[in-house]
């Protein structure tokens, strides 16, 4: 097949051009971009403390790595899981403590469901982690899979 000068030029520029815009311009934007990562530490909401995400097989998990406030004000001593729901775990030291349980890609991209633990009320919810951006979350917990309440985290540097 033959093409003329025009025709060839026409391509040509036309291939320029979208290769000056970018890989979405050609269909190519998930390939040559990849999804943010929930991997690293990321700050709670008012910086409270710092939960470090990592893999668990083929989940995430997290735990707390940092607290603003580490000790109990009222006896001085380090902070305790004083409200899970399991009476055995009341007296761990919170800094350790799996606060993302087991979450696994939701379908959704940039998304993972699975348990969310909250110190302070020391109950388990349907969880969900969403990267907003790469470098901001929302960690969201839901009871009875319709009264939820999130928190937008920030990954530290």
């Amino acid at each position: 097949m033959k093409m003329n000068r025009a025709t060839a030029a026409a391509l040509s520029l036309a291939a320029i051009a979208a290769a000056m815009m970018g890989p979405k311009a050609i269909g190519l934007a998930a390939a040559a971009s990849p999804a943010a990562t929930p991997l690293g530490t990321w700050y709670t909401q008012g910086n409270e403390s710092q939960v470090r995400i990592t893999n668990c097989g083929d989940a995430i998990c997290g735990r707390i790595v940092w607290l603003k406030e580490p000790n109990d004000p009222k006896t001085g001593r380090p902070k305790t899981d004083k409200d899970n729901a399991d009476a055995a775990k009341r007296s761990r030291p919170l800094l350790g403590v799996e606060i993302v349980l087991g979450l696994k890609p939701s379908g959704t991209a940039d998304q993972w469901k699975g348990q969310v633990y909250n110190p302070k009320d020391g109950n388990t919810y349907t969880g969900y982690f969403t990267m907003t951006s790469a470098n901001s979350a929302e960690l969201k917990g839901c009871a009875l899979g319709f009264i939820c309440k999130s928190q937008a985290w920030t990954r530290a540097k």
